[in-house]
């Protein structure tokens, strides 16, 4: 089992958490393509929405990849690849309750991995997110 960060705004988040879907770099295949049925999803988002000044800095969203299938959506003139996901109650867990804790964020430029989209977690950084952010 592996574990991934999507970086995604909170409003989308919250699109794909009431959808049970996942959905990764503006909607393009390869990243779920990297995630196999039991992975880890944690959602990490930067803002609140796409294209915000404000900075919200918070982990999300937390969910288990439910099965290998990806397909595609279609929306018009948007046809966005997505993933089922199962989601886990969670709070809210600001970063900077967890910055110095994390494998992620130890190196002083680790933001500028982010700009992936999809990056892979450590298993200390799966497990302290999934004890910070899952509620029982």
């Amino acid at each position: 089992m592996n574990a991934w960060l999507g970086v995604v705004s909170a409003e989308h988040v919250r699109r794909g958490v009431g959808a049970g879907i996942a959905q990764i770099g503006h909607g393009k295949r390869a990243g779920l393509a990297r995630m196999a049925e039991g992975d880890i999803l944690v959602y990490y988002s930067p803002t609140e929405r796409l294209g915000d000044q404000v900075k919200l800095q918070h982990f999300t969203a937390l969910g288990t990849v439910s099965d290998s299938e990806i397909w595609q959506a279609d929306e018009g003139d948007f046809k966005p690849y997505r993933r089922r996901i199962r989601y886990e109650s969670i709070r809210p867990l600001p970063l900077r309750e967890v910055s110095s804790l994390l494998d992620l964020t130890a190196d002083a430029h680790w933001g500028y991995q982010l700009r992936r989209g999809l990056i892979p977690l450590t298993p200390h950084d799966r497990e302290l997110l999934w004890q910070r952010m899952v509620l029982s």
